[in-house]
């Protein structure tokens, strides 16, 4: 089969077009081939060499899989050839205490796909039967692939992290990008006001666009947090989800009501976050991580984008030969949204 392999010998790893053995299936495991495979931030800091632990060697990147099972072990029952599916994000034991608690995303025994295992961007994934959630036979399959990262991870964050309920207000910051325009629509789906923070002034119709979803364009002259404290009456926000991390980090907290959670969900910079500590002291405030899906989040995503009330967005979609194109595109933040890589026909 066709793969994107990223080799890693030498100083600069780089994405290469490799013909691969196309994977085995295992007795508990079903072999999809791949429709749609989004290219998350995650990708993009392993191809640049600064996300290397835990990473294979030669490793086929890619997590936001959806597609066709195409073969199944012998002990599957719950998908067959011809199925729909959109992946999880790791293969899970089911077993430690952590799967027992619903957090099979932090499995103690668990591998990430495109990390440890190898992942969606070749023409075919081999998947534990646990590990591939069913779709609708109405559902984009393309689309499909944003269910679990980004907007599983969204429902994740502010379900299990925030707390978030409705009636409360969410400031989402990084708003344009891949995970901000998902978890904008997210919270506004789970009852919030949302306040989206972007830096883009090109994403400004779009996002305004998502059904309740106000925009704050943040254009260097007066800080956020400011416009963010007038728009809410000098009370401040409940909930602020921070994809970006310590660029934003302590604009975040100065945002926050008393009691407010800011939920931090990836950091670009890569540098330590800077802020004042009473900001955070004095709002009585919440600081915590949070990374993942577990299935139970990603069956909630499929329920909800075949509602309409949360729709992935892919603005832009890649072929392998294009792959180097689109990882660029996010790194230079320059999409709406998600882009993804669609591999060649198998």
């Amino acid at each position: 089969m066709q793969a994107l392999v990223l080799n890693t010998d030498g100083d600069a790893p780089r994405l290469e077009r490799r013909d691969i053995p196309t994977p085995s299936v295992g007795a508990r495991d079903a072999l999809v081939r791949v429709a749609a495979c989004g290219v998350c931030y995650h990708d993009v800091a392993v191809v640049d060499g600064t996300l290397r632990r835990g990473v294979k060697r030669d490793v086929v990147l890619g997590h936001e899989v959806s597609g066709v099972v195409a073969d199944v072990g012998e002990q599957v029952t719950t998908v067959q050839p011809g199925d729909r599916v959109v992946a999880a994000l790791t293969a899970f034991c089911g077993k430690c205490a952590r799967c027992a608690a619903g957090q099979e995303y932090r499995c103690l025994r668990g591998r990430g796909f495109g990390h440890a295992l190898d992942g969606g961007f070749a023409q075919f994934v081999s998947l534990p039967e646990t590990s591939v959630v069913p779709l609708p036979d109405t559902m984009d399959i393309v689309q499909a692939a944003l269910l679990a990262c980004p907007i599983g991870v969204a429902l994740n964050a502010m379900e299990d992290a925030a707390a978030l309920r409705p009636g409360e207000t969410a400031l989402v910051v990084g708003a344009g990008g891949g995970l901000g325009a998902h978890l904008a629509q997210a919270a506004a789906a789970l009852g919030a006001r949302v306040l989206a923070v972007t830096t883009s002034p090109h994403k400004i119709d779009m996002l305004e666009a998502l059904d309740g979803v106000d925009v704050i364009l943040a254009d260097g002259e007066l800080d956020f947090s400011e416009i963010a404290m007038a728009l809410t009456d000098d009370e401040g926000v409940d909930v602020a989800l921070n994809p970006v991390g310590s660029a934003l980090f302590g604009s975040c907290i100065a945002s926050l009501a008393q009691f407010g959670r800011m939920v931090v969900l990836g950091e670009i910079a890569g540098r330590a976050a800077r802020f004042n500590l009473a900001e955070l002291l004095f709002r009585d405030a919440t600081v915590v991580g949070a990374t993942g899906a577990s299935p139970r989040h990603i069956r909630k995503a499929v329920d909800m984008a075949a509602s309409g009330s949360v729709q992935p967005i892919i603005s832009q979609q890649f072929s392998f030969d294009a792959a180097s194109d689109a990882i660029e595109q996010m790194r230079a933040g320059a999409t709406f949204g998600r882009v993804a890589l669609i591999p060649p026909s198998a």
